[in-house]
């Protein structure tokens, strides 16, 4: 079966978009790669960090990572299962603590989280915020054999 430039075909008949041609613009959309980058980033430094030690498996892998950082968890343990295959870390344990967003106002110098989607202090209205959590994205420890 060919398809027409831009679109590719996969299960069942159903057409994806090519990003290249045609970019999706759903939430979420473009996030395989991502996903894909940042899984092989951990296990690249997990892998380098069990070298450093001589550790002969590696069995659990804690990360965090912030609500606004677009990390979908359930993305990052699907490519590790893969690509962790016949080396230390296979069949290890990814545990992923999400951080929630905490905010900080510039104006009455107070930390708050958002509610309900909104960006504004509650204490003074204020919008001049800055983003104190949220954003992170890092390996925390490793824990071996």
């Amino acid at each position: 079966m060919f398809a027409r430039p831009g679109v590719l075909p996969y299960n069942r008949g159903k057409v994806a978009r090519q990003q290249s041609y045609l970019p999706d613009r759903r939430p979420g959309a473009g996030r395989i790669m991502h996903e894909l980058s940042i899984t092989e980033s951990v296990l690249n430094l997990a892998l380098e960090k069990a070298r450093e030690a001589n550790v002969a498996k590696i069995t659990r892998i804690n990360l965090v990572t912030g609500e606004l950082s677009g990390v979908v968890a359930e993305c990052i343990q699907f490519y590790f299962d893969i690509i962790s295959k016949d080396t230390v870390a296979d069949g290890a344990e990814l545990s992923i603590r999400v951080t929630p967003t905490m905010l900080h106002c510039d104006k009455c110098d107070k930390d708050f989280s958002p509610t309900d989607g909104r960006w504004t202090c509650p204490t003074c209205n204020e919008i001049a915020l800055d983003i104190v959590s949220g954003r992170e994205c890092y390996m925390e420890s490793l824990e071996v054999e």
